[in-house]
């Protein structure tokens, strides 16, 4: 008898509970031989629709298993009508009468001709699952409903929770994903943490590698880090940004919702926030200084830390507010338990909410190294010059703010200014060193005429100026030029 699948060659495996999940391991037929158990329920058909309802709850609500449907109670292949929507439609049934949500695997293949239909079921992590109203518990060949007292137990247990970057993404699929995002992230992984994963690698088998595909579905991460269109499954995926006239939340001078990739959003949010800070500059020892009003370094950690830690279960936006002392960044979701604020500035633990996501920013170094970003953000503001940031729980939320300088100037170092005067200049030739520093360059004739001194002065002066290591000659005879060397 032979066996093949619907959509491809043949594999002659099934599925076996491996107490996490469950792999395809031996021959299909085998299994139907062995009859129902522990972990596997025949049907004859989806029109028994409670019956399945009652194992899918009862499977979730244990250890997990699988369904076969079109397969008689005594093991006999009966099979059923498959058309081009069965598979979807009852996926979405199931869906739909489930309480958490269930997503089961389904698979069809064919034995002897006849087609049957496998659906795979993990045991969940948020039980009880109800079908229904109904809750149900798997007893040997069996399926019970659960009494009250059986269903408080369980939802009392201490069990791992399914993080939302984890879940599967409903209705996406691969044709969702923009396969120039994921190869420039391989790249970027490759180049920053020696990622083994080569460019040229099938876009399933990379996602797979970033542990971001579940039972051959897209995570919500996936679709957040790569998506042609996250929006489109995650309307609250975005960065809501204001320039604001003055020092309070009213009147704005410039406003921008940034949408797609949260990868992309860490980059446009940072050139909204640069357009929007001062900028400085002034001539330190002859060289000209630049300063922005904020740390770079430390603005971008605060953005990432939002993108990456806010709560994506809320309908809510992360905002950046830039008023004319401060810059506020927030995001949806509180510290998780048990961090609190004033924990952030000393050493603390990492509790990232969104994991997939906060490793895809590790392995392209949007992140270095967890549980130390908001120290970092303190050590950078402090050593820029300016106050420590406040970190703080807001209502449904958290809030990190940044303090403006005074002067932006101050921010300045001078600690390399050159005393002209313990150097022997007078003032003339203070002047005119400060003056090849402003324009750039001079000439020997153009040196003169500013100081209406002969050309042999200004030949003096200049050559005095070299000898100090201030400026250098460029060039021979008239045509040459005198320019900074510092």
């Amino acid at each position: 008898m032979a066996l093949t699948f619907l959509t491809g060659p043949i594999n002659h495996n099934i599925y076996q509970n491996t107490g996490q999940s469950y792999r395809l391991i031996m021959n299909t037929i085998e299994l139907i031989c062995r009859g129902e158990s522990e972990t596997l329920e025949f049907k004859e058909s989806f029109s028994l629709r409670d019956e399945i309802g009652a194992a899918i709850s009862a499977f979730s609500n244990t250890k997990g298993g699988v369904v076969l449907i079109g397969v008689t109670d005594v093991g006999g292949v009966k099979g059923i009508d498959v058309g081009a929507n069965t598979i979807e439609n009852e996926a979405g049934y199931i869906k739909r009468h489930t309480d958490p949500p269930i997503f089961p695997f389904i698979k069809v293949f064919e034995v002897d001709g006849k087609n049957v239909v496998a659906i795979e079921v993990e045991e969940s992590s948020d039980k009880p699952i109800f079908v229904k109203k109904y809750a149900h518990k798997r007893v040997g060949k069996s399926n019970h409903r659960m009494l009250s007292s059986e269903m408080r137990r369980l939802a009392h247990e201490d069990k791992p929770k399914l993080l939302w970057d984890e879940r599967i993404c409903e209705d996406a699929g691969l044709e969702d994903i923009d396969e120039e995002k994921v190869r420039w992230f391989l790249e970027k992984a490759r180049f920053e943490r020696r990622l083994e994963v080569s460019y040229d690698t099938p876009i399933i088998d990379a996602l797979e590698r970033l542990n971001l595909i579940k039972k051959n579905n897209l995570t919500d991460a996936a679709i957040l880090l790569f998506g042609k269109r996250p929006q489109k499954f995650f309307l609250q995926s975005k960065v809501r940004c204001a320039r604001y006239k003055g020092t309070t939340p009213v009147d704005f001078i410039d406003l921008r919702v940034i949408e797609g990739t949260i990868v992309d959003q860490v980059d446009d949010a940072e050139k909204f926030i640069l357009s929007h800070i001062k900028k400085a500059a002034k001539i330190v020892g002859f060289k000209r200084v630049e300063a922005l009003e904020y740390p770079l370094n430390a603005l971008r950690e605060a953005i990432v830390n939002a993108i990456c830690h806010r709560d994506y279960a809320s309908s809510g936006d992360i905002t950046i507010g830039i008023f004319d002392d401060r810059i506020e960044i927030s995001n949806p979701g509180t510290l998780p338990e048990p961090l609190m604020p004033v924990d952030l500035k000393h050493k603390h633990m990492s509790i990232p909410r969104n994991p997939l996501v906060a490793n895809a920013f590790f392995m392209i170094r949007n992140v270095e190294q967890w549980g130390e970003g908001t120290n970092k953000i303190v050590q950078w503001c402090t050593e820029y010059g300016l106050r420590e940031p406040d970190f703080e729980n807001i209502a449904g939320g958290f809030l990190v703010s940044f303090y403006a300088p005074d002067d932006i100037l101050s921010l300045i170092p001078e600690s390399g200014k050159i005393n002209l005067e313990e150097l022997g200049l007078n003032e003339r030739q203070i002047k005119g060193i400060e003056l090849i520093f402003k324009n750039g360059r001079i000439t020997n004739s153009e040196y003169a005429r500013e100081f209406n001194i002969s050309r042999n002065s200004a030949t003096n002066d200049l050559t005095s100026f070299i000898e100090k290591g201030l400026i250098k000659r460029i060039g021979k005879g008239r045509g040459c030029n005198y320019v900074p060397k510092i």
